[in-house]
């Protein structure tokens, strides 16, 4: 028979600095009193308590003069309030993963919003996470709890979606998918902490090889009993608190048994569970498998050190990897790609072998944080490092602005390109940039500070455009171009590797204060060349269209004679002037409102009044249109007589 330990087995980086604290506090004399079991642990609760650690069920039971330990499962705001007020010693030993949940539950409070949690109602660190705010809150068990839920009382202030930390990933997978569909302006954070993640990962890993899978752990325990429920859906799962509860029958016909433990387990029970299996399994393994063993467990893994890394499972945010070593690798998907849409499952399958790089290592977790990402930079460093000796032509991203320039992603290395070296103009937005695609020389590579120059590589280009445009261009050629900036007379448009003005006046017909309110910077738009000065190489360029030309419209379609009804668009001391079509206006004189003497514009009209004119005169040359309200007021009369 066969024994499979797992790597992860034992204690969770919140466990143990919470009993490390209590039995540091024992051994230097103070007396304290943690409310509740330190740990779901009996054997371990024992052993403080014969060093003189009192377990209190409540504030009320902690005896007078002690200092109170807080668990690692935490408390809510309240507890803290009653402490504070009974002037208590306090010692914090609340998971840092749990505090994280508390912040994010007052958060939900403050902003009013709706908190969801994910997890056992009875467990005491649901009850802290619900003791953190004060608004609306459901606690659900599974996916069938969830959909039982009947939403929201407020469901416009949004709604903010937490997990126990050792809730079971399964579950909260299926929940938080269906959360999603059903509640699109949810904020969902995945809260389960990383030994839970890897723990169950394992566990599930384990229980497809293994006949009989032992779980050492509090019977109590949430985490050791969902460790159990993710294996046996493979296999046969057993749990015990001590070696004493093994029994031999489990073990008949068993090929190869798997042992994990939950997170309040101490290596000192492990251990001894692992004896009492009989010594016949160990004697098992031949003498190199027990060498190549210890050698994996004993590689150097160390921060900055190149691995390869066997990928074993994939989760939406990270992916687990086999380094080879008795640490369990973890590679955000932030480190995997910089593409905020990209999916794991996308980037990589179970059983892919990924050159990685190693960021951090938490030795006493067993877990060594990769990055795929900056190993992919160190080696993109060297080509910008050759480039830059060799003057060669690189392309890359703009990923974002600042005060200096732009910073652009080559290879997975920054490149800083100064303001002036960006675009061709200096009034060219940089913002525009960001996320284009550009072409760039490296200037400077020394250490960390590396420069570009898009201008360069630009101007290059641009000459050989311009040379062939001024080859080739007559006036009234059409072109498509770009705009490329605004001022205040006009827009100067890139019609190929040349920039021509559009003056203000031939952006519309209409009168505008600004080009902004026809152009963007950016837009991609049809120009024609007015004029050209080639010694001083500018174009002069037009947009708008003969065919739009308001005053053509007015000689086709308002003969001498027309009658219509317009709105008054300004008053002057002289007559009024009122709105024939957009960019048209025409002139009522004084003379011509009423037949009765009008002394004031103002006191027969207003801006905005609807008013039936009659065109007599235009003066296309000068622009001038005579209108009179006074001559339909006499075709009345004659045609009453």
């Amino acid at each position: 028979m066969k024994i499979l330990k797992a790597k992860t087995a034992g204690f969770c980086f919140g466990v143990d600095r919470a009993v490390k604290l209590t039995y540091q506090l024992a051994e230097e004399g103070h007396k304290v009193a943690t409310l509740g079991p330190l740990i779901h642990n009996p054997q371990c609760v024992a052993d403080l308590e014969s060093k003189g650690v009192v377990t209190a069920s409540g504030l009320d039971d902690v005896p007078t003069g002690y200092e109170v330990v807080i668990r690692s499962h935490g408390v809510g705001a309240d507890v803290y309030e009653a402490i504070a007020e009974r002037g208590l010693v306090l010692h914090d030993a609340t998971c840092p993963f749990v505090a994280k949940i508390h912040r994010i539950a007052k958060r939900a409070s403050d902003e009013g919003k709706t908190l969801l949690v994910a997890g056992d109602k009875t467990h005491p660190e649901v009850q802290g996470i619900v003791g953190h705010t004060r608004g609306e809150v459901f606690v659900f068990a599974d996916l069938d709890e969830l959909k039982a839920w009947q939403g929201p009382k407020n469901g416009q202030n949004g709604i903010i979606v937490v997990a126990q930390t050792t809730f079971q990933v399964t579950k909260w997978l299926e929940c938080t998918n269906f959360i999603k569909k059903d509640y699109t302006n949810a904020e969902i954070f995945d809260t389960i902490c990383n030994a839970t993640w890897t723990r169950q990962q394992e566990a599930e890993d384990l229980s497809r090889k293994c006949d009989l899978m032992v779980v050492i752990g509090g019977h109590h325990s949430s985490n050791t009993q969902k460790l159990v429920k993710v294996a046996e859906k493979h296999t046969k799962a057993v749990t015990v608190e001590t070696a004493k509860e093994l029994l031999p029958e489990w073990f008949e016909g068993v090929g190869t048994v798997a042992v994990t433990a939950g997170a309040s387990t101490p290596s000192s029970i492990i251990e001894e569970v692992l004896n009492s299996m009989s010594e016949e399994i160990r004697e098992e393994m031949s003498f190199a498998e027990m060498f190549a063993e210890s050698e994996a467990n004993l590689k150097p893994v160390f921060a900055g050190k190149v691995v390869e890394g066997t990928v074993t499972s994939i989760t939406p945010n990270e992916v687990q990897v086999d380094i080879g070593t008795k640490h369990t690798g973890f590679v955000k998907l932030s480190e995997l790609t910089d593409d905020p849409a990209a999916r794991a499952e996308d980037l990589v399958k179970v059983g892919d072998k990924l050159d990685l790089v190693v960021e951090k290592v938490n030795d006493q977790e067993g877990v060594a944080y990769l990055s795929r990402k900056k190993l992919e930079a160190r080696k993109g460093l060297e080509e910008v490092a050759k480039a830059a000796e060799e003057g060669t032509v690189m392309e890359g991203v703009v990923t974002e602005t600042n005060k200096g320039g732009v910073i652009v992603l080559v290879k997975g290395v920054k490149v800083f390109v100064p303001r002036s070296q960006a675009t061709m103009r200096r009034d060219e937005d940089i913002n525009a940039l960001v996320k284009q695609n550009v072409k760039l020389i490296i200037t400077e590579c020394a250490g960390r500070k590396i420069v570009g120059s898009i201008n360069k590589v630009t101007a290059e280009e641009n000459a050989a455009k311009r040379e062939a445009f001024w080859a080739d261009v007559e006036v009234g050629k059409t072109y498509t171009g770009v705009v490329k900036s605004l001022t205040a007379y006009g827009a100067f448009v890139d019609i190929g590797g040349v920039d021509g003005l559009c003056h203000i006046s031939e952006l519309s017909w209409n009168r505008i204060k600004h080009p902004s309110e026809v152009v963007s910077v950016g837009d991609t738009i049809e120009v024609y060349v007015k004029a050209l000065d080639p010694e001083n190489h500018k174009v002069s360029l037009g947009y708008k269209k003969a065919e739009d030309n308001p005053w053509e419209k007015l000689k086709n379609e308002y003969p001498i004679g027309s009658v219509f009804t317009a709105p008054v668009v300004s008053i002057t001391k002289f007559g009024a002037f009122v709105r024939i079509l957009p960019g048209v206006d025409g002139l009522v004189h004084i003379s011509e409102i009423s037949n009765e003497r009008v002394e004031k514009v103002g006191d027969v009209l207003k801006v905005g009044d609807e008013v039936n004119v009659k065109l007599l005169d235009v003066d296309f040359d000068k622009k001038r249109i005579s209108l009179s309200m006074k001559a339909l007021l006499d075709d009345e009369n004659s045609d009453a007589e």
